[in-house]
C-alpha cells in the first residue's frame, strides 16, 4: 500500500488558472505560483489529498514546449516559488505529482538551438529523431526532423540516445532534491519507447520511496505501460469516455462493460490495474457542458468517486463550471479563476458540495481503495455494484432516470446500512437490502458502525446535486419512493435493452451483448433482466444497415410493446430455458451480430477517412453489443 492508493488529485493547469500570458516574453519573473497557495486548503477543504500540477516549466507558450527544465516558467515566478508551494502542500499533507514532457522540447531548448547554429557539426544533432540536413521544416532552418503530432513546433527527442536518458535522469533527479515532489506525469507517454520509460522507472525507484509515475495514455491496453517495470498508472481515457456517453446515452451497460473490461486487464484483482480515473482534464470538454441533462452531474461523480482507480477533480469542474473545447483553441478549458469568485461554494453550489462529500468518503472508505470490484445490477438507467475489502461489503447505486427506483441487493454481514451521502438508514432483511435511488442520483451504502453514528454523513448531497440541476427548490417536496415491481414494469429500457429478440434470457445472451443481472425483488423473486438483442438490419453488417439502425434512434433507447410487463411479471432465465441445441443457435446469432457490428463500424471509419491498425484493433477487441450500438450512433 502506498500513498497513491488512497490518492483522490486535484488536477492545476497552472498556465491557464493564473492567467498567465500566452506567449512567454522570457522577462522578469512574475510570480503568480504564489497566488495558487491559497488554493491548497481549498484542495484540502473538498477532500483531495494530491495534485497533479503542470505545464511548470520555461517555455514558448502552452508550456509543453519546454526550452529549459531546471527553471519555472517565467510567467509563473521562480524556482524559489515553487520551492515554497510544494512545501505549503505536505505541510498542509498534499502530494504533488508535476508534468514531464519528456517525449519532445521546443526549439528554444539548449540542444535544438545548438543544432540550428552548428548544423552537422552539433554535438546534439542524434538528441532528436531523423534529423536530415538535406531535407527543410516550416521554420525554414535548413533541416527536417521528427515532430510529435504534427507541430514543427515540437521536436521529438531519440529516446534511444543513452545521453537523452541520462539528462532526463538527471532532470528528475533534479525536481526531487530541488523541489521534494512526489512523481510526475509522464506527457504523451502513449508514444514513449518502452526501454526509455523503463528507465525512467528505474529512476523513480531510485529518487523517492512511493515515487509515482503516471502516464498520459488514450487507447489500447493499458497494461503493456502498466507493470512493475514501467509505470505505476496511466490515463484512464476509457472510462472517461464511457461515463459521459453512458449517462447521455442513458447506457449504463457501456460503462459496466467498459469497467469490466478494464478490471479483467488487471487480472480481475483490485490491485491489478488502479488507473488514472478523470471526468474532465485540460485537454477535453469540461464535464458540466458534456452532460445532456445537467443532473447527471451527481451520478457521474459517484461513480468516478467509487469504481476501481484512483479519481480526479480537474480544477473549476467542482462548481461545475463550463469549458467547450473550440477547433484551434483550448483557451476555454483552461480559464482564470479567481478562489474569491467562488466564497461559499461548499455551502452554496451542490456540485461543490457533493465533491467534498464524495471527497470525505472517498478517504474514509478504504474498500473504495482496495476493495474488489462486484457488480450486482445492470439496466440501461440503474446499475450497481459492490466494493469488498477486509469483510466489509460496500454497495454503490446510481440511477440516470428522471424518476426514483428502489433496489433490492445482496448486503454484507452486517446488520444495517447507512446512506454516506443521505444519512438514510437501511436495515438488512434476509441478507438484502432495498433502497430508494433518487431520480438522477447515486448513493454510497457502508456498513453502520459506531464511526459512522459519531461523525455522520454529508447531507445528501448527490441529491442535491441532482436537484439543483432540475431546477428543484430547496422545499420542494421529495418524490415518492417508486415501488420495487413498479419500478422494473416501467423500465422497457431495462427489460428491452434494444430492439429486437425479445425474451432472450440471460443464458442465451451470454458474455458480450449486455449482460443480464438478477435483481432480487421485494418478494425474493428473480426477475432476469433481458440483455441487448439488437437491430437485426444492424447486425447483418452493411454499413447502410448501421446508419439506418442509428438513424431511426433504436439502438439504446428502442421500446417493446410487452417488454416491460415480461419484465414485472418476473419471468425467471430458468422457466425460459432452451434446449441445448438451441443455445447452441443462439449463440452462434449473438456472434454473428457482435461480427455484423463491427464490420459496420468499420465501414463507417473507412467512409470518414483512413483507419488505423490501432483503430481496428480497438473495434475488434469491443465485443459489448450495447457498446458498438453506442459506438454506431455516436456516427451520426
Amino acid at each position: 500500500m502506498a500513498w497513491y492508493d488512497e490518492a483522490v488529485f486535484y488536477h492545476i493547469y497552472p498556465l491557464g488558472l493564473t492567467g498567465a500570458p500566452k506567449e512567454n516574453s522570457y522577462g522578469e519573473p512574475v510570480h503568480r505560483v504564489n497566488t495558487l497557495i491559497p488554493w491548497i486548503s481549498h484542495v484540502k477543504e473538498i477532500g483531495c489529498n494530491a495534485i497533479y500540477i503542470g505545464p511548470l516549466f520555461e517555455s514558448v507558450g502552452h508550456g509543453y514546449e519546454t526550452t529549459d527544465y531546471r527553471k519555472l516558467d517565467s510567467r509563473l515566478g521562480t524556482n524559489e516559488d515553487l520551492k515554497a508551494y510544494v512545501a505549503e502542500c505536505h505541510r498542509q499533507g498534499i502530494r504533488v505529482i508535476l508534468d514531464g514532457v519528456f517525449n519532445h522540447t521546443g526549439r528554444d531548448f539548449f540542444a535544438f538551438a545548438d543544432i540550428r547554429k552548428n548544423r552537422e557539426n552539433s554535438p546534439y544533432k542524434d538528441w532528436y529523431c531523423n534529423v536530415n540536413f538535406w531535407g527543410n521544416n516550416q521554420y525554414n532552418d535548413g533541416f527536417s526532423y521528427e515532430n510529435w503530432g504534427g507541430y514543427d513546433l515540437l521536436v521529438k527527442l531519440n529516446q534511444k540516445n543513452p545521453a537523452v536518458r541520462d539528462y532526463i535522469g538527471d532532470v528528475i533527479r533534479f525536481w526531487v532534491s530541488e523541489f521534494d515532489i512526489d512523481g510526475i506525469r509522464l506527457d504523451a507517454a502513449d508514444v514513449l519507447d518502452f526501454d526509455y520509460m523503463k528507465a525512467l522507472r528505474r529512476v523513480a525507484d531510485e529518487v523517492k520511496p512511493e515515487f509515482w509515475l503516471m502516464g498520459e495514455v488514450i487507447h489500447g491496453d493499458y497494461t503493456r505501460w502498466v507493470n512493475e517495470g514501467t509505470l505505476h498508472s496511466v490515463t484512464n481515457y476509457h472510462l472517461h469516455k464511457a461515463l459521459y456517453s453512458g449517462h447521455n446515452d442513458h447506457n449504463y451497460f457501456e460503462i459496466a462493460h467498459t469497467v469490466k473490461r478494464l478490471y479483467g486487464m488487471g487480472g480481475n484483482r483490485p490491485d491489478g490495474l488502479k488507473l488514472y480515473n478523470f471526468v474532465d482534464n485540460h485537454d477535453v470538454e469540461r464535464i458540466y457542458t458534456k452532460l445532456n441533462n445537467k443532473a447527471h452531474f451527481a451520478p457521474v461523480h459517484v461513480l468516478l468517486y467509487t469504481l476501481p482507480g484512483v479519481p480526479s477533480v480537474y480544477y473549476g469542474s467542482e462548481f461545475g463550471i463550463e469549458g467547450k473545447k473550440e477547433r484551434y483553441s483550448d483557451d476555454s478549458l483552461r480559464p482564470a479563476l479567481s478562489l474569491s469568485d467562488f466564497a461559499g461554494a461548499l455551502e452554496k453550489n451542490p456540485c461543490t458540495g457533493l465533491i467534498a462529500a464524495l471527497g470525505k468518503v472517498r478517504q474514509k472508505v478504504r474498500a473504495l481503495s482496495y476493495g474488489d470490484y462486484q457488480e450486482l445490477l445492470l439496466r440501461n438507467r440503474q446499475y450497481a455494484f459492490s466494493r469488498n475489502y477486509e469483510g466489509q461489503s460496500v454497495l454503490v447505486t446510481v440511477n440516470n432516470d428522471d424518476s426514483d427506483y428502489v433496489m433490492t441487493l445482496p448486503a454484507g454481514n452486517a446488520a444495517e446500512y447507512i446512506g454516506a451521502l443521505s444519512g438514510q438508514k437501511v436495515s438488512v432483511a434476509g441478507g438484502n437490502i432495498a433502497v430508494n435511488v433518487k431520480a438522477n442520483s447515486g448513493e454510497i451504502w457502508v456498513p453502520l458502525t459506531e464511526d459512522w453514528t459519531q461523525e455522520g454523513p454529508a447531507q445528501d448531497s448527490a441529491g442535491k446535486a441532482g436537484a439543483a440541476e432540475r431546477g428543484e427548490t430547496e422545499g420542494a417536496a421529495e418524490k415518492p419512493a417508486v415501488e420495487e415491481k413498479g419500478a422494473q414494469a416501467a423500465d422497457s429500457e431495462g427489460a428491452a435493452n434494444s430492439v429486437g429478440q425479445e425474451g432472450k434470457d440471460e443464458a442465451a445472451c451470454g458474455s458480450g451483448c449486455g449482460q443480464t443481472q438478477g435483481a432480487v425483488s421485494a418478494d425474493g423473486r428473480v426477475a432476469g433482466e433481458k440483455a441487448a438483442a439488437g437491430e437485426k438490419t444492424a447486425a447483418e453488417g452493411g454499413t447502410g444497415a448501421a446508419e439506418k439502425a442509428a438513424a431511426e434512434g433504436k439502438a439504446v433507447t428502442g421500446e417493446m410493446p410487452g417488454a416491460a410487463e415480461k419484465a414485472a411479471a418476473g419471468t425467471t432465465a430458468a422457466e425460459k430455458a432452451p434446449e441445448k441445441a438451441d443455445a447452441a443457435c443462439e449463440e452462434a446469432f449473438e456472434r454473428g451480430k457482435i461480427a455484423g457490428l463491427q464490420e459496420a463500424i468499420l465501414a463507417i471509419m473507412e467512409k470518414n477517412g483512413s483507419v488505423t491498425d490501432q483503430m481496428r484493433r480497438d473495434v475488434k477487441e469491443n465485443v459489448y453489443h450495447d457498446s458498438l450500438i453506442a459506438w454506431v450512433k455516436s456516427f451520426r
